[in-house]
């Protein structure tokens, strides 16, 4: 990584643009329950968002977000804006944010589509190994659980 692109955690200041930022690498928003609210409970958890800042226009071009729930560190909305893809910013990213995660002292675990041939072989190359045949399933709108 070049040294003038830098690396610091959130603000929440940072939201509309870091969300921005989601929207179009298409990891998550607030229809994804990705909300200013929820972001400051996870960080007020322990957890933390990092962020690549590229040095000319100052914009958030990179996201990397670790969450912690007592058991396991994740990793999550991951990722680097496509016009600085291919110049080694998501390893530099990817290994500040495992840095961070060690100190947690915790297993980290990740979600990646399996056609995302990119970020497979960045992750791999990381230590991340495969956990099998799992199915993820998910309840967005949790308004639809019954509860009687």
């Amino acid at each position: 990584m070049k040294p003038e692109f830098l690396i610091r955690e959130y603000t929440d200041s940072d939201y509309p643009e870091m969300t921005g930022l989601w929207e179009k690498l298409g990891l998550g928003g607030e229809h994804r329950g990705d909300d200013m609210q929820v972001i400051r409970h996870t960080i007020d958890m322990g957890g933390q968002i990092l962020l690549l800042i590229e040095p000319d226009a100052k914009a958030i071009i990179g996201t990397s977000w670790l969450t912690i729930d007592g058991r396991r560190t994740y990793l999550h909305h991951f990722g680097i804006h496509a016009d600085y893809q291919g110049k080694g910013l998501a390893k530099t990213l990817l290994d500040t944010s495992l840095k961070l995660a060690k100190t947690y002292g915790m297993q980290i675990k990740l979600e990646v589509h399996k056609d995302n041939s990119k970020a497979l072989g960045l992750y791999k190359k990381a230590g991340f190994t495969y956990l099998g045949e799992y199915l993820v399933y998910i309840i967005r709108d949790i308004s639809v659980i019954a509860t009687d």
